[in-house]
């Protein structure tokens, strides 16, 4: 199938820069969903797959976040984008069928960005940039809502999400695949270079405040986002760990794309936190964890 969107690679730094930048962080998450608990800590045995999906799983409440940052020269930038609004009326239609029984979102039409924009005092449609952690249903479900903005993902992610096995592996390609400005970065480009315990990293904006860290596993593409406030770093790991406990126990999921990558940034993330006692790390989709972050860093 041919893509509707052309992403053209980034040039980096992005416009933007600001000597001593911090920017200030907005945790939200737009809506929950129900999730099978057996998803997020793998306990092996030949009904894995099944449980994974629900079977004879416990289900749990779980986030699904995104983050607003205000940036000094770039203005309002989001990462992730949630849930869609339309989920709130039928889920069926954004995430299609299987997937919406999966994850038995639970939100209203308020929970959505655009309207957490709003109820922040920033208009949705002066976003001017959406960085992607990843393209899974439950981060790329909203894209649509910001046609005006460029969105950065990794090269490698694009490849992987429009290849013709998406839905199987958590991709839907009607869900982000629009002729938007979309621009890829590679971590094997020459801007690359270490940061703290991340091995490849990207520095978006040339000023230290917006850095993407390569954590590949969960999905081939997956990136987390190191961000400079003015209090301290405030990590958004995404899902490279799922829960504060996956940080504590290096506990596996189920259905990682690639397993040995996984490990390895999940160290890279666990070698970070000792390194960074004081930073704050946001994970994937801890419910407890997500209330207990501030409304603003």
């Amino acid at each position: 199938m041919a893509a509707a969107a052309e992403p053209q690679r980034a040039e980096l730094p992005l416009p933007g820069r600001r000597e001593g930048a911090v920017v200030r962080v907005h945790p939200v998450t737009t809506g929950t969903a129900m999730y099978p608990e057996d998803a997020f800590y793998h306990r092996g045995g030949r009904l894995a797959a099944l449980h994974s999906l629900g079977f004879r799983s416990k289900r749990v409440e779980i986030p699904i976040p995104a983050y607003i940052v205000e940036h000094p020269g770039a203005g309002v930038i989001l990462i992730d984008t949630g849930f869609h609004a339309s989920l709130a009326v039928d889920p069926k239609a954004n995430l299609g069928p299987v997937l919406g029984r999966l994850f038995r979102p639970q939100m209203t039409t308020e929970d959505a960005l655009p309207d957490q924009l709003r109820a922040r005092g920033f208009d949705p449609k002066r976003v001017g940039l959406v960085v992607m952690t990843h393209l899974h249903v439950d981060h790329a479900s909203g894209v649509a809502q910001f046609p005006d903005a460029t969105f950065v993902v990794s090269q490698r992610e694009w490849h992987s999400a429009t290849e013709e096995k998406g839905l199987t592996a958590g991709y839907v390609r009607r869900q982000f695949d629009h002729a938007f400005d979309w621009r890829t970065v590679d971590f094997d480009g020459e801007e690359v270079n270490s940061f703290a315990s991340f091995g490849r990293t990207l520095d978006l904006f040339g000023d230290g405040s917006v850095r993407l860290a390569y954590t590949p596993g969960h999905t081939l593409g997956h990136m987390s986002v190191v961000l400079k406030t003015a209090s301290g770093e405030f990590l958004v790991a995404a899902d490279s760990a799922y829960t504060m406990r996956a940080l504590r126990e290096s506990v596996l999921p189920y259905g990682a794309h690639d397993e040995h990558e996984f490990k390895r940034s999940l160290k890279e993330v666990q070698r970070y936190i000792e390194q960074t006692p004081d930073a704050v790390v946001s994970v994937g989709h801890d419910l407890e964890a997500f209330r207990a972050l501030k409304p603003v860093y």
